[in-house]
C-alpha cells in the first residue's frame, strides 16, 4: 500500500513541477516574485526524477510530507497560472494581496520541506546538497518580504484620483503595466472579461478603480499611437466595428445584447427586465440551468455592464436603449380585469377629474403601482406618468405625496425610469424635495434615488439642484427621510459632478455631526459619503478643515468592517502627501489600529492600512536620519 501511494504522490510531484517548468516568462508588476518562485520550484525538478525512477520505499513519514509538498506545490501552480494570464491591472491594484499570497505559498512549501528527511529516500548526494540549497532559499524568501514599489504606488494613486493625470505618469504605468500597445489593452480586456465569468460577475471593490484606469490607459496609448507607425493588428484593432455581440454580452433570455444585467443566486446573468418578468410570471427556477432558486434577489453584474460598455464604445456600438424583446406584449393579460379597469376609470379622473378626484385618482394609482409589477407596466402603458408629473406641482400637498409615491413605485420598473425622466420630472421632483411636506420630501428623495440608477440621469438630477434640497433633508428629516437623503447622495456623488456640488453645497458639516453621533444610527451612511467625496480634491480638502482625524481613528477601533474599510480609505486620502496629517495620526496612537486592520480587515481595509503604515513608516525614516 505504501509503495502504491509512493508512486502516485511521486508521479503527482514530477507532473505538476513539469507542467509549471512550462510557464512563460511574467512582464506585469508581480515579476520578480514570479520569476523567483517559477525558479525554485523548477530547482526541484531532479528530486521528483530520481524518486520516480528509484524503487526504494518510503515509510510513511516520508510519504506524509511529499503529500504536504504536494499541496503547497499545486498552491504554487495556481498562483503562477493566474499571475501569468491574470488582468495586470488587477494585480496592480492589489499589490499587497498578491504578495501575500506569494508569501503564504513559499511559507507553506518551506514547511513541507522541512517536514522530509532526505536521509531516508536514497537519493544521490549531487540532488540531495542541490535540494538543500532550495530549501535554504526558500526559508530565506520566507523571512522577508518584497519591498513596495513606491512609484508604481504614487503612480497609481494619482492616475486614479486625478480627472487629468499628468501623461508622464500614464506612460509609465503603460510601461510598467506592459500595457503599451492596442493589442495588450485587447489582451488586458479579455484578461477582465475572464476574470468576471469565472467569479460569478462579483466586482468586490475594484470595479470603479479598474473601469476609470484602464480607460485612462486607452485613451493614453491611442494618443501615443497617434501617428505613430502601428502594427497592421493594431490598424484593423481600431478601426474594428465588428457587430459580433461575444456570447457572454447577451442575455440568455433574450439573446440580445445586455443593458443591466444582474445576477439570480444560481449564479447566472440575465438582463434585469427579463429575468423580472420570468420571476414575475410565477417561474421560481433559473431559466439557463433549471435549478430552483434558493431566493429571487438580483445582484448588478457592476464589471459586466463596465466590459460591454466597453466593447461597445471600442466597436462603435451604441448602447441598448431599451430591451423590447424582454417586454411581454399581452403584459395587461397578467392585470386582473378589475385592476385593468380601475386603471382606465381612474386615468379619465387623472385627466378631466375635478381637484379632488384628481387626489383621489393619484392616491389609488399610488397602491396600484405598489401591489405588483404587472400593474406598473400596465399603468405606464395607460399614459399615466406625464399625468402624475403635472401634478408634483399642485398646490394641494396631499396630492402631490400621491403623486410623488406613485412615480416612486412606478420607478421600480426600469423602463418606467426612462419614461418618468422623459416626461420632465426631474425638475418638479426637485421642487417637491424643496417645499414639500415631509412625507413628499422623504419620498421625492427615494424616487431621486430609484432613478439615479441610471448613470445619465445623475448628471440631470445633480444640475436640477436636488443636492443642496437632499442635504437639508440629511438635517432635518425624519430617521427614514436622513436614510433615504443619505442613500440618493451617495449614489448621485458616483458622478464627479455632483461630489463638487455637495462639497459646496456645505455637507461635510452635517456629515462630521453624524459621524460623530453614534446613537443616531447614520454613522454607516456618513463614512460611505465621506469616502466616496474624499476622493476628489475638493473634498478631500473641506473634510481635512473639519479636523476628522480622532473621530476617523475611533471608527476604525471599534466601528464595523465596512466602516473601518471608509474611515482608513478616507484617512488615505487625507494624509496621503500631507506631512502633518501623518504626524497627527501617529501623535492620536493610530499605528496600532492600522497594524490590526491591515490583518484583520476587509481587502480593500488591509489595502488602505497597509499603505497608510508604509507613509507613516516613509515620514519616520527621514525623521530619523535628521537626528543628531
Amino acid at each position: 500500500m505504501e509503495d502504491s501511494e509512493r508512486v502516485v504522490v511521486v508521479n503527482e510531484l514530477f507532473e505538476i513541477v513539469r507542467e509549471i517548468s512550462g510557464f512563460p516568462e511574467c512582464k506585469n508588476t508581480s515579476k520578480k516574485l514570479y520569476s523567483n518562485l517559477l525558479r525554485r520550484v523548477k530547482l526541484l525538478s531532479p528530486l521528483f526524477e530520481e524518486l520516480k525512477d528509484s524503487e526504494v520505499l518510503i515509510d510513511e513519514d516520508e510519504i506524509r510530507g511529499l503529500g504536504s509538498l504536494k499541496v503547497g506545490l499545486e498552491a504554487a501552480k495556481n498562483l503562477l497560472r493566474s499571475v501569468n494570464e491574470g488582468s495586470k491591472l488587477f494585480q496592480a491594484l492589489q499589490k499587497d494581496n498578491i504578495v501575500k499570497h506569494f508569501h503564504d505559498v513559499t511559507e507553506q512549501i518551506e514547511q513541507a520541506l522541512s517536514e522530509i528527511s532526505y536521509d531516508k529516500l536514497n537519493i544521490s548526494e549531487e540532488v540531495h546538497e542541490q535540494i538543500e540549497l532550495v530549501h535554504a532559499q526558500f526559508r530565506r524568501a520566507k523571512e522577508r518580504m518584497d519591498s513596495p514599489d513606491v512609484q508604481l504606488y504614487m503612480d497609481l494613486y494619482s492616475a486614479q484620483n486625478e480627472k487629468d493625470p499628468d501623461p508622464s505618469i500614464l506612460k509609465r504605468l503603460s510601461e510598467k503595466l506592459q500595457l503599451k500597445t492596442i493589442n495588450d489593452l485587447k489582451k488586458e480586456s479579455l484578461a477582465l472579461h475572464e476574470m468576471v465569468i469565472s467569479s460569478g460577475g462579483d466586482p468586490g471593490d475594484w470595479l470603479e478603480e479598474m473601469s476609470v484606469l484602464l480607460k485612462k490607459l486607452k485613451d493614453s496609448v491611442l494618443a501615443e499611437n497617434t501617428g505613430a507607425e502601428t502594427s497592421e493588428n493594431e490598424k484593423v484593432f481600431m478601426r474594428s466595428r465588428s457587430s459580433v455581440i461575444p456570447d457572454d454580452f447577451r442575455c440568455p433570455i433574450s439573446l440580445e445584447l445586455m443593458k443591466d444585467p444582474v445576477i439570480v443566486s444560481t449564479g447566472q446573468t440575465y438582463e434585469r427586465t427579463c429575468i423580472q418578468k420570468w420571476l414575475d410570471a410565477g417561474h421560481k427556477t433559473c431559466p439557463k440551468t433549471q435549478q430552483t432558486l434558493s431566493h429571487t434577489a438580483l445582484t448588478p453584474n457592476y464589471v459586466l455592464k463596465s466590459l460591454i460598455a466597453q466593447w461597445c464604445e471600442s466597436n462603435g456600438i451604441e448602447l441598448p436603449k431599451n430591451q423590447g424583446s424582454c417586454k411581454n406584449k399581452n403584459s395587461s393579460n397578467s392585470v386582473p380585469d378589475r385592476d385593468r379597469a380601475g386603471i382606465e376609470a381612474l386615468l379619465q379622473k387623472l385627466s378631466h377629474g375635478n381637484p379632488e378626484e384628481q387626489r383621489a385618482a393619484a392616491g389609488e394609482f399610488r397602491l396600484l403601482a405598489k401591489r405588483n409589477a404587472d400593474n406598473r407596466v400596465c399603468i405606464a402603458d395607460a399614459g399615466v406618468i406625464p399625468l402624475l408629473v403635472e401634478l408634483l406641482s399642485s398646490p394641494d400637498n396631499r396630492t402631490q405625496e400621491h403623486a410623488v409615491t406613485a412615480l416612486l413605485n412606478l420607478s421600480i420598473n426600469e423602463t418606467n425610469k426612462g419614461n418618468i425622466v422623459n416626461a420632465g420630472a426631474i425638475p418638479d421632483i426637485v421642487e417637491v424635495l424643496k417645499s414639500g411636506s415631509m412625507e413628499a420630501r422623504e419620498n421625492a428623495a427615494a424616487t431621486l434615488f430609484s432613478l439615479s440608477v441610471v448613470d445619465e440621469y445623475k448628471v440631470a438630477i445633480g444640475a436640477a439642484g436636488a443636492i443642496p434640497a437632499l442635504i437639508d433633508l440629511l438635517c432635518q428629516g425624519s430617521p427614514r427621510g436622513k436614510k433615504d437623503a443619505a442613500t440618493a447622495i451617495f449614489n448621485l456623488s458616483i458622478y464627479q459632478g455632483n461630489k463638487v456640488r455637495a462639497v459646496r453645497a456645505g455637507i461635510v458639516v452635517p456629515l462630521m455631526r453624524l459621524l460623530k453621533d453614534a446613537g443616531g444610527g447614520m454613522v454607516d451612511e456618513a463614512l460611505a459619503i465621506m469616502a466616496i467625496l474624499a476622493s476628489h480634491h475638493e473634498g478631500k480638502t473641506a473634510i481635512g478643515l473639519a479636523e476628522p482625524i480622532p473621530a476617523l481613528i475611533d471608527v476604525m477601533r471599534t466601528g464595523s468592517p465596512r466602516n473601518r474599510e471608509n474611515a482608513a480609505a478616507v484617512l488615505w486620502s487625507l494624509c496621503t502627501g500631507d506631512v502633518q496629517r501623518l504626524k497627527t495620526l501617529k501623535e492620536l496612537g493610530a499605528e496600532e489600529a492600522l497594524k490590526e486592520l491591515s490583518e484583520n480587515g476587509t481587502d480593500r481595509a488591509k489595502r488602505k492600512a497597509g499603505n497608510l503604515l508604509e507613509l507613516m513608516q516613509r515620514k519616520a525614516e527621514p525623521d530619523a536620519e535628521d537626528s543628531p
